[in-house]
């Protein structure tokens, strides 16, 4: 068999959809799986939206997710003498006519003309797909401005890159039959197709930036790891056959088929890829991990000591999933200065009977002997059974006092990691709200 040649066709605008960039990951893995060779060419002809900024951006978003081509890059712009010399040939050989579309006088375009026969092939992901004759209409290839249209170019391209696999998604499928035709009245060799399933939201409509984060950079900006979106996007409309979720690269390669690819179309799932973040988080180097936690902390004014910081990751590590939630979701281990949840408040702390026993157990923590998880487990638990209260009560006030939060890691190891001095002045303070707001309303 011949070396098999993929390629990514993306036409850059400032912007690179998760949709684009998976197509460029499944035709990356399947080169690296059969060693052929991944081929980048950039469709830059709408010289308004593919700015050089618009390249870079795109060119950035491929390298940051380690998507390396294997020849430099074809610039679409640079061909256009060659696809109109390839049309004058189909022009020549009956396959293309000029044609004053619509008999507007404003100059002839070129039309192709469709072969009057049906057109099937066999899709390596949808399996056997045909198209009537009489449903195959003729088409423009080079408008009457002279410019070249998306068709011819791509095939042309397609052959002078020698393109043996297509893979792109779905929604090019009638395009295929059209491609077919040209590529059969070139004379060149008709490439293997397989159509990707579209990628989704929750209500099964296609994925766009109404839905949240919907490009390359937002996802690495919000702070999200270039491999777990790479594994991420490469799991979103694939399978390996085996369950496996997290897989390295070269995992991947290994494992890559496209009869692994399924033909319906794709969800993404935000709480899914945060899932996988937070797990490539665990796996990077500890300093490493720990500068990616410290950047954002210090973004936010917060410049904790890093053995201080690495005591709080022991408690937080599995709720943080993206390094841009650090300071939101540390912020008050390293500060007095934090949200509090008022409707939390009102319900959990300002609330009958839950202040006494509150400054009771304050009282008694500032007292102990030994302050750990354990023992300020055995002494909470020890003060809601004597004061006849339920251990969740106390449990759910001290949390709020002491973070301004309902949710959070396990509450004993917090205030562990908290220290005494830090949480009984919390309590106290809390105490002292919670008493002002109840006399306010008593008077």
């Amino acid at each position: 068999m011949s070396e098999i040649r993929t390629r990514f066709a993306p036409s850059p605008t400032g912007h690179v959809h998760i949709g684009n960039i998976r197509v460029a990951i499944f035709n990356w893995l399947f080169a690296r799986h059969t060693g052929g060779r991944f081929l980048l060419r950039i469709e830059d002809t709408d010289q308004q939206r593919s700015t050089p900024a618009a390249c870079r951006t795109l060119i950035e978003a491929m390298e940051w997710l380690g998507l390396n081509w294997d020849e430099p890059p074809l610039y679409q712009s640079a061909r256009r003498e060659a696809h109109l010399a390839a049309a004058e040939r189909l022009l020549a050989s009956g396959h293309a006519v000029r044609e004053d579309k619509g008999g507007t006088g404003r100059g002839e375009c070129i039309v192709f003309r469709m072969p009057g026969c049906d057109i099937e092939f066999d899709d390596l992901v949808k399996g056997r797909l045909r198209k009537a004759a009489a449903d195959l209409k003729d088409f423009v290839i080079v408008r009457s401005d002279g410019h070249p249209v998306f068709h011819l170019a791509n095939v042309l391209d397609d052959i002078e890159m020698g393109v043996t696999h297509v893979i792109r998604g779905d929604d090019h499928v009638e395009n295929t039959f059209r491609h077919i035709a040209l590529f059969r009245a070139l004379g060149a060799p008709v490439p293997r197709y397989a159509h990707l399933p579209m990628i989704v939201n929750a209500q099964g409509k296609p994925y766009s930036k109404r839905d949240g984060d919907a490009y390359v950079g937002e996802f690495r900006d919000r702070g999200i790891l270039a491999d777990a979106l790479f594994n991420y996007l490469a799991l979103l409309g694939w399978s390996p056959g085996d369950g496996r979720e997290l897989m390295t690269r070269t995992e991947m390669i290994e494992a890559f088929s496209l009869d692994g690819v399924q033909a319906s179309p794709a969800r993404f799932d935000m709480t899914k890829l945060l899932w996988m973040n937070g797990e490539y988080m665990r796996r990077l180097p500890p300093m490493e991990r720990l500068d990616g936690h410290l950047r954002d902390l210090r973004a936010h004014g917060l410049d904790p000591d890093p053995a201080e910081l690495l005591r709080v990751l022991e408690v937080m590590q599995d709720r943080i999933k993206v390094f841009s939630d650090t300071a939101a979701q540390t912020r008050y281990f390293f500060s007095d200065e934090y949200p509090v949840d008022a409707a939390a408040w009102r319900k959990r702390v300002a609330r009958p009977g839950v202040l006494p026993a509150l400054d009771e157990l304050r009282r008694r923590w500032a007292e102990a002997g030994e302050w750990s998880a354990a023992s300020l487990e055995a002494m909470l638990k020890a003060t809601a059974a004597e004061l006849q209260r339920p251990a969740a009560d106390l449990i759910h006030a001290v949390r709020l006092a002491v973070s301004g939060t309902p949710a959070g890691p396990g509450l004993f190891a917090m205030l562990e990691v908290l220290g005494r001095d830090r949480v009984l002045r919390r309590l106290g303070r809390a105490i002292e709200r919670a008493s002002a707001v109840s006399a306010s309303h008593d008077g």
